[in-house]
């Protein structure tokens, strides 16, 4: 209406009219563009997440290894004293005890057991065990080669070389070689022990 009565009284003050209300629009749209909140002072407390609880590792049980049955121990060997003669200490003379060969695995079904007189033929003399049982009671070591064959049984073979005298040349000495049932050669050593005293060998069957 206003408007109107401006328009019939005068043309120009309308247009001046319109072009204040335009400018006062876009007056206000620019400070609404420039307008930025002032961040308040007082930070915003930030939520704090308690940690998770991990529960405790648990380290599984290390495995318990089976003992070797092949693997002797001469030390608890030669413990048994209804089988082996105690060792003599006797400074300076490493014979006065027992010996022993070494353990070894086969698969062989029978063995042969060679020996002889490592030095020369001074009369030394030995008794052979099998399994504690005796199979050559008796043997006189010669320059030559002599021995037996034994059939194998499952596990445990203990050989066991007995000092009957030392000759006439200290201790009793003696080469000696150990094959399987092929010719293939296990062992090859020598002993050197006092009278009474044993060298020991073991042969496991698998």
């Amino acid at each position: 209406m206003y408007l109107i009565r401006l328009k019939n009284r005068n043309p120009f003050l309308l247009l001046i009219f319109i072009l204040c209300i335009s400018m006062q629009g876009y007056a206000q749209k620019e400070l609404e563009n420039k307008f930025k909140p002032i961040p308040s002072k007082t930070p915003k407390t930030k939520e704090v997440i308690p940690p998770t609880e991990e529960a405790p590792k648990v380290n599984p049980p290390a495995p318990v290894e089976k003992p070797d049955p092949s693997k002797i121990d001469p030390n608890e060997l030669f413990k048994n004293t209804n089988l082996y003669k105690q060792e003599a200490n006797v400074p300076g003379i490493f014979y006065r005890q027992n010996q022993f060969l070494g353990s070894f695995k086969t698969s062989t079904f029978t063995s042969t057991i060679r020996y002889r007189d490592a030095a020369f033929v001074d009369g030394d003399k030995i008794k052979v065990y099998l399994n504690d049982k005796v199979i050559e009671p008796e043997v006189s070591m010669k320059g030559e080669y002599q021995g037996f064959k034994i059939t194998l049984v499952p596990g445990i073979n203990k050989i066991d070389f007995e000092a009957l005298n030392e000759g006439s040349a200290s201790p009793n000495t003696a080469e000696f070689q150990v094959y399987d049932d092929k010719g293939a050669v296990i062992e090859s050593s020598q002993w050197n022990v006092g009278t009474g005293y044993k060298a020991t060998i073991v042969l496991y069957k698998e």
